[in-house]
Parts: C-alpha cells; structure tokens; sequence
C-alpha cells in the first residue's frame, strides 16, 4: 500500500553528499587565495557560513548577499585582500561540479520513482543545484526541483511550500512526506505547511523543542517501509 505518492525530498546532506562538496569547493579557494587548507581554517569559514545560512531560514538576509557576504567576513581573518565576490564564484562553481550522492540515495530514488513522484525542495543557490542534480545519477528520478531564489520565498515558511503546492497537480497535506535533514528549514517548514515529515538523522541529534517530526530515520533505506 502507497502512503505517501507524492516524496518531497530536500537535496543537501539528504540525497547529495554537501559535506564533501563544500569541503572541495572550500579547498579551491584556499588554492586561489593561497590560504592554508586547514581544518582550522575551514571551520572558522563554516562558522560565519552557517550562521548566515541560520539569518537566512529566519527571513534575515538575502541569498545574494549571504554567499558574498561569507567570504566578506572569512577574508580578513585569514588576511586576504582576495575579492569576496571572486572567492564567492569559484567557491559555486566547484559545488556545481559535485554529484555525489549519500549512502543508499540513489537506489532509493530508483525503486521509489516506480511507484511514488519525487521532487526537490531545496534552499540552495539555483545555479549550483541545477548543474549538480543534472550531473547526477538521480536525475532520470526527480519530477522537478523547487529552488527558493525562484519560488520568492525559502524554506521553512508556508509561502515556499504555498509556491510548491500550485505547482504540483494533486498535491495535498494528506498525501504527500517532506524528507529533510535539517529540523530548522526542513522539518519546521513541514510543520509551518502542515505536511507530515521525515527527519534524516544519521547522527542522532535532539530534535530541538517545539518541532514535531512524524517519523525520524537514520538509513535512507528505512523510507520503503514508510511510505
């Protein structure tokens, strides 16, 4: 029996394997800017990185500025005098080259797409998303992709997924799962639709208080007996 025909599926660090694409893109930098790549170094650029990508699911700040901005702020730390711009483009340039996918995603996307529609929902920069997934091996799978530079809106408010839900033809908050890592823009934006969810925890964290997650699972191959 087919629960849930319609499979939302954000992309980063749930299909594809972010880590080790922006680990590679981040490393491009430090060659172009002759920072040393360190461990150090990249946890100093992942900190002012995520907290900006944090303002951003909070309404706070733009895309556009958040990807300029990031190297803004790293730069002097590791005293460059590159441009941030520059560092900003080659740093998306690198991410766009990278396919990889996490552990089981593509055989899950293969035997789901027999029977259910698959989609992206995702926050990433546009550019960089639409070269990676037509790069992958899950391509042939995925129905569409919602990016949120094209929907006016970014996830987790009800206005992204208002711009999903009028894209897809049958669509309803009954019929269809949100599959997400991250609690903040995935799993609250299903809450903020009022679409059940799926939290990919392959690290088990705590879900933090006032978020609801209807199933939690830490292997993508768990999704077959859900939905």
């Amino acid at each position: 029996m087919i629960h849930y025909p319609y499979l939302l599926f954000d992309a980063d660090n749930t299909l594809f394997d972010f880590e080790a694409a922006n680990r590679n893109a981040f490393a491009q930098v430090c060659s172009y800017c002759d920072i040393p790549d360190t461990e150090e170094t990249y946890q100093q650029y992942e900190t002012i990185n995520q907290s900006l990508w944090d303002a951003l699911n909070r309404g706070e700040v733009t895309k556009d500025f958040l990807v300029v901005e990031r190297f803004r702020r790293f730069l002097p730390l590791v005293h460059s005098d590159r441009d941030p711009a520059a560092c900003n483009r080659l740093h998306l340039f690198h991410l766009g080259q990278s396919s990889v996918l996490l552990p089981h995603a593509l055989e899950i996307c293969q035997t789901l797409a027999q029977h259910h529609q698959l989609y992206i929902v995702t926050n990433a920069v546009a550019s960089v998303q639409k070269q990676r997934l037509a790069k992958s091996a899950i391509a042939p799978y995925i129905t569409a992709a919602f990016i949120s530079e094209e929907a006016g809106a970014t996830k987790p408010s009800k206005a992204y997924f208002d711009y999903v839900f009028a894209r897809i033809p049958g669509l309803t908050t009954e019929n269809a799962l949100l599959i997400g890592d991250s609690p903040v823009s995935d799993i609250q934006g299903a809450n903020n639709a009022g679409l059940p969810s799926c939290w990919y925890n392959p690290h088990h964290e705590v879900l933090p208080d006032g978020i609801h997650a209807d199933y939690v699972i830490s292997d993508l191959r768990e999704l077959l007996s859900i939905v």
